[in-house]
């Protein structure tokens, strides 16, 4: 199973970019994607199932053009899951879940701390999504938490660790993010790649991308109980369809 995520920074935007043929040319079981800023009504959803995503769901936030996630799908999943059934968090659209078999996959849009107001947002939503993962663990054990996180980790996860005022590297992010792998889950991409200078975002300003100055803000987080499957974890810097880059992760 090889699985992708993507935040496109607007989905619409990334098909005028030659999204399908990389998808075609990628060719992922599953791929959630970020911040799709549509609702399914406003796609040609044939462009999908024509690259061979029959299965195709939308999760779109209340406000149009704002927000919201999809999951991609070759196989059809046994349950599709919309939201978490908290009010804080769905009228947004940040949360989608397929389940199959043996795994769930969710595609996870954590807010950005843009100013006061959504910091506190986004603290509050950290802490409630942690709630709703820890219970949602005793019924689905084999989880994969796909997509942005908008938090770097540790220092090697930004190419200027000083930032440490900034929101995406404030201590109680980190904190957070540290806490909620040691809820039970694998960083996959960083448990098997120890390597600088990984980014998965890169600002628009000051030829960021070209020069590498990034943040690896994006995530396939695997429960535990999944981690002997585990067999690949990877950064696909060479996909420009957005200030994003893909991210992916392969399972058996």
């Amino acid at each position: 199973m090889k699985i992708l995520s993507y935040n496109v920074n607007g989905i619409r935007a990334a098909l005028k970019k030659g999204f399908i043929d990389w998808l075609k040319a990628a060719n992922p079981d599953v791929i959630c994607l970020q911040e799709t800023k549509a609702h399914k009504e406003q796609l040609d959803l044939t462009l999908f199932e024509e690259a061979g995503y029959r299965y195709h769901y939308w999760f779109s936030a209340q406000k149009k053009g704002y927000s919201s996630v999809a999951i991609l799908c070759k196989t059809e999943p046994n349950h599709v899951e919309y939201g978490t059934a908290i009010e804080t968090m769905d009228f947004e659209g940040r949360n989608l879940r397929v389940d199959y078999d043996d795994y769930s996959i969710m595609s996870l849009y954590l807010p950005s701390g843009t100013n006061d107001a959504r910091l506190d947002f986004k603290l509050n939503y950290m802490d409630e999504f942690q709630e709703y993962v820890n219970d949602l663990k005793k019924t689905i054990p084999n989880l994969v938490i796909c997509g942005d996180y908008n938090i770097c980790h540790e220092d090697i996860d930004i190419h200027n660790s000083k930032m440490k005022g900034v929101s995406g590297f404030l201590p109680a992010e980190r904190s957070w993010i540290g806490s909620f792998i040691e809820s039970g889950f694998i960083d996959s991409f960083r448990s098997l790649n120890k390597e600088p200078d990984n980014y998965s975002w890169w600002s628009y300003r000051a030829n960021a991308r070209n020069n590498n100055k990034g943040w690896r803000i994006d995530y396939c987080m695997v429960s535990e109980p999944l981690k002997d499957t585990l067999k690949r974890a990877f950064i696909l810097p060479e996909a420009k369809h957005s200030d994003h880059c893909p991210i992916g992760v392969e399972i058996t």
